[in-house]
């Protein structure tokens, strides 16, 4: 077993991003129970961790990286050759590679070695049952093939390569099942705003932001953008030389999403402070202000959804994934001025004085009368 464990990269986390988020997609995925969340991340229990690397996989924002599985260096190995094999390191098979666990092999990389043709089998998803990283990573790997079979079918190609499975098809098959019931629940709270749920770092100790009132500043920390590898292999992965879209479903195994903004915007800019990559920015010239949205570096972790309060900023169920489309505007405002201060300033509804001003004013009432 290696000796270096998974590393979580803080600022990458969305439960970092933002203390009451809902994220829980590592500790989901972990069979170990190693891992443990807050609402500034999580932690690695080193004592049980396995180094199976479903938690690097099943984070899209890549806030765990393991040293014992590099997906890029594998895919570099894979193109060198007229076939390739990935098996399990636990299952003691013969691969050109071997790896922690075959969940780890993300919907991603399965595509883009399709895409290049590369025939490649997937060896030793027989040894799930009496593997200790065996449901956790069988139910993963069968998610991570549905995800490659649904980038196959929005590519419009028919000469792409299929993965071969060499063994434990029909369990793949059966776990893939089990999961719908799952992904259609996590499909609600993320397209259309469904009910929502106390988060696990609101249980710990955070208290939930109401509805009706602005997410507090020290909710929201600020934090380097990054993208990812599986991101810009995507990029190759959703080209279409024909010219036509690559129209694509959500899929919860897939960094990608795009976003629409209903009426209600509050402008408080809380989906922008959040969000983890810069794929949401603010375009600002002295008479204009814009909210935008750029596909290409959304990673569909989903919390600016969560941050979003008036619950307007919804994620679009089906969308074109092509790389290098022009950032979406999803909210253009003339900006107003302030008739106190002068300075200028945005609001979806016109304004007399600017905020600013206004929380002066009433604290000015409060205090005295």
């Amino acid at each position: 077993m290696p000796s270096a464990y998974p590393e979580f990269r803080t600022e990458r986390c969305t439960r970092y991003r933002f203390r009451y988020s809902e994220c829980r997609r590592c500790l989901d995925a972990c069979p170990h129970e190693a891992i443990a969340l807050d609402e500034k991340g999580a932690k690695l229990d080193e004592a049980r961790c396995q180094n199976c690397a479903l938690c690097v996989t099943a984070c899209l924002t890549g806030a765990w990286a393991a040293e014992a599985f590099k997906p890029i260096v594998i895919l570099h190995q894979a193109v060198k050759q007229d076939r390739f094999s990935i098996a399990c390191r636990p299952s003691e098979q013969t691969a050109d590679v071997m790896v922690p666990c075959l969940g780890a092999i993300d919907g991603g990389m399965i595509a883009y070695l399709g895409k290049r043709r590369i025939p490649f089998a997937l060896r030793g998803s027989a040894h799930c049952p009496s593997c200790a990283h065996g449901a956790r990573g069988s139910a993963q790997l069968a998610t991570n093939l549905d995800a490659a079979e649904q980038l196959r079918a929005a590519s419009g190609a028919a000469d792409w390569s299929t993965v071969e499975q060499v063994e434990g098809e029909a369990r793949a098959e059966h776990s893939k099942k089990k999961l719908h019931a799952g992904r259609r629940q996590l499909f609600r709270r993320l397209i259309g705003r469904g009910a929502d749920a106390i988060s696990e770092g609101m249980r710990q100790g955070a208290a939930a932001p109401s509805k009706q009132v602005r997410i507090e500043d020290k909710a929201i920390r600020a934090g380097r953008y990054a993208n990812t590898e599986r991101r810009e292999l995507l990029q190759i992965v959703c080209e279409r030389k024909d010219g036509q879209a690559f129209t694509m479903t959500w899929h919860e195994a897939l960094p990608l999403m795009q976003l629409r903004l209903q009426s209600g915007c509050t402008t408080c800019e809380a989906c922008f402070r959040a969000c983890p990559t810069g794929a949401i920015q603010i375009v600002e010239n002295p008479g204009d202000w814009a909210l935008t949205f750029n596909t290409d570096r959304c990673v569909g972790c989903a919390v600016c959804l969560e941050v979003c309060q008036p619950r307007v900023l919804d994620a679009e169920a089906t969308f074109d994934g092509r790389p290098e489309q022009p950032p979406r505007v999803l909210l253009s405002l003339v900006k107003q001025r302030c008739s106190r201060c002068d300075r200028f300033f945005v609001s979806p509804e016109p304004q007399e004085t600017c905020k600013v001003c206004r929380d002066d004013e009433d604290a000015f009432s409060m205090i005295f009368g």
